[in-house]
């Protein structure tokens, strides 16, 4: 049995992936994270503690060998640092698999890469050299953030027993999503509201579900091919505003009431479209279906399965 050790894990991809292993005999869970969104999932270990509470976190951790750490929430390099201080210290003070190899399974983003005419973004395309103030304070050092902590995630495991695969997600959707994004449509759908989207259609973006994520992220676990390696993760598809909202409908069988604005105008009004309305986030997703064998669920399946969750979990 592999005993996997998961940061985060409540929310949307990390409570996919826990529901995914749990239960299955080949793993043994446990789960660190707040305790704001209990997973009360039978056989898996709940551990109440915030990720950079260092001393609690000594203390409350088992000290036995991680076959895998799958961190979800790590926003910062400190996250990263703060969680290997901890894994180190517990494994030097256990004789259970202390000369054995973990490895650290990073969540990361697509976001960390520059702008670039250069479609599809590759993993080897160029990163953010500094944070993304037109972004506005909360979002500006996110993706900064999250490629500096790629960088001392490498840097941790140089230094101990360890090695990593960093996934770079593209836009997730799915079911728990708790980000208004097909559901934007969804409710607008719903309620008969007009939908305003962009009169210029160019805009292309790729997605994956949340499953697929999860999927992938299981199948990384103990094999060879993907360590000390980075991923993107996005399907095939290239999705506009217009098909989106085209297969929306298909897959709720409703009509939508759609009306075209300039994107100066959609600004103006700060209707809160939940994609750029001006920009491509196109990346290739084909080095992890290489290297896994992995095929990815067509778009119009996914938001299929996706609005079978949302319907049954909003019908009041």
């Amino acid at each position: 049995m592999k005993n996997i050790l998961v940061i985060g894990g409540s929310y949307f991809l990390g409570r996919v992936f826990v529901e995914n292993l749990a239960g299955n005999d080949e793993f043994s869970l446990c789960v660190v994270n707040r305790g704001n969104v209990p997973l009360n999932i039978s056989g898996v270990n709940e551990i109440v503690c915030n990720r950079n509470d260092v001393e609690g976190l000594k203390d409350k951790l088992p000290r036995i060998h991680w076959d895998a750490v799958v961190d979800f929430c790590g926003y910062t390099p400190m996250d990263i640092k703060n969680i290997f201080f901890v894994l180190k210290t517990n494994i030097s003070s256990s004789t259970e698999g202390a000369d054995s190899t973990s490895q650290y399974i990073y969540i990361s983003t697509t976001s960390i890469y520059q702008d670039t005419f250069d479609l599809p973004v590759r993993e080897d395309s160029l990163k953010l050299t500094g944070p993304q103030p037109e972004l506005g304070p909360q979002a500006a050092g996110y993706a900064f953030n999250k490629w500096r902590s790629e960088q001392e995630l490498i840097e941790q495991c140089r230094d101990s027993n360890f090695t990593y695969t960093c996934l770079r997600p593209a836009i997730i959707y799915g079911k728990y999503n708790y980000a208004p994004r097909e559901s934007y449509f969804f409710d607008l759908i719903n309620n008969y509201k007009i939908i305003i989207l962009p009169d210029n259609d160019l805009a292309l973006f790729q997605f994956i579900l949340v499953t697929d994520a999860a999927r992938i992220i299981r199948q990384c676990i103990g094999e060879e091919k993907v360590i000390n390696r980075s991923f993107n993760l996005a399907g095939d598809d290239l999705v506009s505003y217009d098909r989106f909202v085209n297969v929306v409908k298909n897959v709720m069988g409703q009509r939508a009431a759609i009306r075209k604005q300039s994107i100066a105008s959609i600004d103006e009004q700060r209707i809160p479209l939940p994609f750029p309305l001006d920009k491509h986030l196109i990346y290739s997703g084909a080095l992890i279906k290489q290297t896994l064998g992995f095929e990815y669920t067509p778009f119009e399946e996914g938001m299929r399965k996706t609005y079978e969750f949302y319907s049954q979990n909003n019908s009041g």
